[in-house]
């Protein structure tokens, strides 16, 4: 009955095919961002050769070629989801930290602030001192599963205790610390090391395992390099490099703090991807 009424108002069919392309073209559009810059770029050429190698061969009539490419395709949704269940993930979790489901309060904000300062206090204090760090930061992606792997500490946060975990020869020292809110959730954790074999050989341990965790969630990860001290901090599978004192709480406060309570930009991130 509605579709028999949609008749009568031909041009609400023109707006609804209208609208049926553009979503179309958003989801595509989304996708490619997503897997733009990873592996499945590679993956995803593939498919499209096999698809091109089907067309050809029931073309011009390669019986064999067309099977074989057909049972492929046949059978590649079960294989799709299998390669690309680490994009999946991701798309699935910048879909749950979309503005529908975020609901970040003043409250929270005001609570990060003093978290904020510490966290820029310790990392420049064991930065001049060389000693190393890694401090990942929940954002909307639960970081759970990685504190389990460490020491639950469940304390507030502060800068005196940032520095003394990493002290070196410490038990918790040689992990990651897993920060919630303005709580420091565990110490000694275990982060997924990237498997990206681009990554510059230079970078260590830490910063492969602060650029695992960021392309699998939308933490903030902080490292303090143990041999040069140089600050970085890792976001979406972008590793920014060699950060000063104001650079580092800049990016912070835009990343943690709602626009309306954070600092103005003062600069424009020029952050390189290593890996």
């Amino acid at each position: 009955m509605f579709s028999a009424n949609l008749e009568n108002f031909p041009w609400l069919v023109y707006i609804g095919q209208i609208v049926d392309i553009l979503l179309v073209t958003y989801v595509v559009y989304k996708l490619i961002m997503i897997i733009r810059g990873t592996r499945a770029v590679q993956l995803v050429k593939g498919i499209v050769a096999i698809f091109i190698v089907w067309f050809i061969s029931n073309f011009l009539g390669l019986s064999t070629l067309e099977f074989i490419t057909r049972q492929t395709a046949t059978f590649g949704l079960l294989a799709i989801i299998i390669i690309f269940q680490p994009e999946l993930r991701r798309g699935l979790e910048q879909l749950g930290r979309s503005r529908l489901f975020n609901s970040r309060s003043a409250q929270k904000d005001d609570a990060l602030k003093p978290t904020i300062e510490a966290l820029v206090k310790a990392t420049v204090y064991m930065g001049k001192r060389r000693i190393g760090a890694l401090i990942s930061i929940e954002r909307e992606t639960g970081l759970n599963d990685y504190a389990e792997t460490g020491i639950p500490l469940n304390a507030h946060v502060s800068s005196e205790l940032l520095i003394n975990l990493f002290i070196p020869n410490t038990p918790l020292h040689d992990g990651a610390i897993v920060l919630k809110n303005d709580k420091i959730l565990a110490a000694g954790c275990y982060l997924p090391l990237s498997e990206d074999s681009s990554i510059s050989k230079e970078l260590g341990t830490r910063h492969r395992a602060a650029l695992g965790v960021s392309e699998v969630t939308d933490a903030l990860t902080i490292i303090v390099s143990e041999e040069t001290g140089a600050i970085s901090i890792s976001k979406r599978g972008t590793l920014y490099r060699d950060l000063t004192k104001e650079q580092l709480q800049d990016l912070l406060e835009q990343n943690l703090l709602k626009p309306s309570t954070a600092t103005d930009n003062r600069w424009q991130w020029g952050g390189k991807k290593d890996g």
